[in-house]
């Protein structure tokens, strides 16, 4: 197994069981298996979370994504001493008898931990196969001084991964054969398959093993947490110093399963995550850059819940790839992808699958917009977006640019001139550009279309309806994009009057916009309550994009104030401190949570076009820039460890909230850092 000849390693040791009664289980690990499907839990071991376990396997429509194995329970056996390795409840794992965690790394970004317990010492690995809905967690023996015994026991309760966690049922069959189990579930799901290789293993069977278990996280977050755990039984292993073994679990055919030992898989994932940094541009000689290449395949998948996009897309030789916008909960969201195109892919040497991602976004065309996500086991996308398009342009001109591959974009003519004619005669939402003024407006009652889109029931906590200042911008940015395109292609005519229409909306926008009483753009004008003063950090998109709309006289004035009143050190600020609305943390059931969602909450991605619009005003100072990133580098140490949190608290100490890791957060702090390298 390969142990040593590792490219990257990230040491955590915030980890001691002895300054606290209970093991710190805010620190969490994640692998993903380019479908979809993930494993997650503490680091510390045991549940938080609905969404921890071993295998949440990403099955096709109507299925989703759902959760398989939940937890092993691991003790090894020195002796007459019973020593746990890792339980299911985090308040048993500060006992006596309880292993300590030595250290704890990733290795390529991996997890891997060391224990330690009077005169023992072993290891653990988890790793998911690249696209296989299959789990292989190894343990191996350091340190002993006789055999010890390894027991292992399974425990699960199959569901949706984000499904209620009450209601244990057991499953219709488990049936042994030989070193191999399958466990039936229900009729319309896959069988749940474990092996155990590496040594002999004796099977003991019970009838009855229920665990209970509490979910803390959830019980914070306002949802159900007190649900309940299934065992077969329990698998004994015994192991000499230095032995190893595995304990592997899918829903993929026996013969997959078993097509190499977990070793060997090992060394083929480990392969594939050193081409990933070799072929990111400057990973070599940037840890940090490399780190984040590593986060960032996390997030490119293919589409599996959608098989019969998969089989479409591969019929014509293609191999179809989406984003997931963000572990553990969310699905493939349009506009998250677009935003993170650039750092995803174009950063990391995946310029192929960049153009994968635009084709099979573009395919999903309807009425002149993309799709704003796709529903966790659904076939067919939402639309309700007012920016995911026009980002969607910006990510075809980002594609252009730097690979110098206009195929692409004559390719998709067809899409970019629906989507320009329908957003300048009108589309769904109430989305299409006010002929009076030339700006893009949007709106439609219980809707929230922008990229604020917290909403509670009816209530749209911030709808936004009218003319949104980064909509505006993204537009300016579209037209011009469009226009490059259609003169590129022999459509002259229709680029002309993407010109005309920018050229109006940018005169449009800087005589309405600007605000100088407070000396920042208005966030929406023509609302459902007139114009919006407040300060958001929507407005630096005016500088940041590569055709800003914004004057330059303007420049240095937005900045700054977005600078004082919303930069901090892991993203800005959603509102301003002072407004009345203003709400210092993100914390408590899913009113509180969405109250706060958009309104002081710190964004990570939105430090992305801050570093681009403190270069257009500050010219080539690009350590100063560098510096405003610093304070993503001892994140990259808390929550998920190795990825970036989705959003943080408004006020220090800034702590980190949401989706755990979020593709638009990694993506647009690595392009951040790779634009300021000096």
């Amino acid at each position: 197994m390969m142990t040593g000849a590792t490219a990257l390693e990230r040491p955590v040791r915030r980890l001691s069981w002895t300054t606290s009664p209970r093991p710190d289980s805010s620190i969490e690990w994640m692998v993903a298996n380019g479908l979809g499907g993930y494993a997650s839990g503490p680091v510390a071991g045991g549940l938080t979370r609905r969404f921890h376990g071993l295998l949440v396997a990403a099955l096709p429509a109507p299925l989703g994504r759902m959760l398989y194995l939940t937890h092993l329970n691991a003790c090894a056996l020195v002796g007459d001493r019973r020593v746990w390795i890792d339980r299911e409840r985090v308040d048993l794992l500060a006992s006596p008898d309880t292993a300590v965690i030595s250290d704890f790394s990733l290795e390529n970004g991996l997890p891997v931990w060391h224990y330690s317990s009077e005169g023992i010492r072993l290891e653990k690995r988890v790793f998911m196969p690249f696209q296989q809905n299959t789990t292989h967690v190894i343990y191996r023996v350091l340190e002993a001084q006789a055999p010890i015994r390894l027991e292992l026991a399974p425990l699960f309760h199959v569901r949706p991964h984000e499904g209620l966690v009450a209601g244990l049922t057991r499953p219709l069959g488990v049936r042994a054969l030989g070193d191999e189990v399958e466990v039936e579930i229900a009729t319309d799901l896959p069988l749940m398959r474990w092996l155990v290789s590496g040594a002999p293993a004796t099977f003991a069977f019970e009838t009855a093993s229920e665990y209970a278990v509490e979910y803390d996280v959830e019980r914070t977050r306002g949802y159900d947490h007190a649900g309940g755990l299934w065992s077969p039984g329990t698998i004994a292993l015994d192991l000499a110093p230095g032995g190893e073994v595995a304990f592997s679990v899918s829903t993929e055919p026996w013969a997959r399963l078993r097509d190499r030992s977990p070793s060997a898989a090992l060394d083929v994932e480990m392969a594939r995550r050193d081409a990933l940094v070799r072929q990111a541009p400057s990973a070599g000689a940037d840890p940090i850059v490399a780190e984040l290449a590593l986060a960032a395949d996390q997030f490119l998948v293919s589409p599996a819940i959608r098989a019969e996009e998969v089989a479409e897309a591969r019929a014509s030789g293609e191999e179809p790839r989406t984003v997931i916008a963000g572990y553990p909960w969310f699905t493939d969201w349009g506009r998250d992808t677009m935003i993170s195109l650039e750092g995803l892919t174009l950063d990391t040497g995946r310029n192929r699958e960049s153009r994968r991602l635009l084709q099979t976004f573009a395919h999903h065309v309807r009425d002149g917009l993309i799709p704003n996500l796709f529903p966790e086991g659904e076939r067919a996308g939402l639309y309700h977006t007012a920016d995911a398009t026009l980002w969607f342009l910006h990510a075809v001109d980002r594609y252009t640019t730097r690979t110098a591959d206009r195929s692409l974009a004559t390719e998709i003519v067809p899409v970019l001139l629906e989507i320009i004619e329908r957003h300048l005669e009108g589309t769904r939402f109430g989305i299409g550009v006010d002929p009076a003024d030339g700006l893009l407006r949007q709106g439609e009652p219980s809707y929230q279309l922008t990229w604020m889109d917290a909403k509670v029931g009816d209530w749209v906590v911030t709808p936004r309806r009218g003319k949104a200042v980064e909509i505006n911008a993204l537009w300016y940015n579209a037209l011009h994009v469009a226009a490059d395109v259609f003169d590129a292609n022999g459509h002259s005519p229709t680029a002309a009057l993407c010109r005309t229409a920018a050229a109006q909306a940018r005169a449009s926008f800087n005589r309405r916009f600007w605000n100088p009483a407070v000396g920042h753009l208005y966030d929406v004008i023509d609302g459902e309550h007139g114009d919006d003063a407040a300060c958001r950090p929507n407005q630096i998109l005016a500088i940041s994009l590569p055709r800003p709309i914004l004057d330059r006289e303007h420049w240095t004035s937005v900045l700054d104030v977005v600078q004082r009143q919303l930069l901090t050190p892991v993203g800005l600020r959603s509102l301003a401190p002072g407004h009345p609305e203003y709400q210092q943390k993100y914390f408590g059931d899913l009113r509180s949570r969405d109250a706060s969602y958009h309104q002081g909450t710190v964004w990570a991605w939105l430090i992305g076009p801050f570093v681009d619009a403190w270069l257009c005003v500050h010219g080539s100072d690009h350590a100063s820039a560098r510096r405003l990133l610093d304070g993503f580098l001892p994140h990259l140490n808390e929550a998920c460890v190795g990825s970036i949190s989705e959003i943080f608290d408004a006020e220090e100490p800034f702590t980190p909230r949401g989706c755990f890791a979020q593709a638009w957060s990694v993506a647009e702090v690595l392009r951040a850092w790779v634009k300021t390298a000096s």
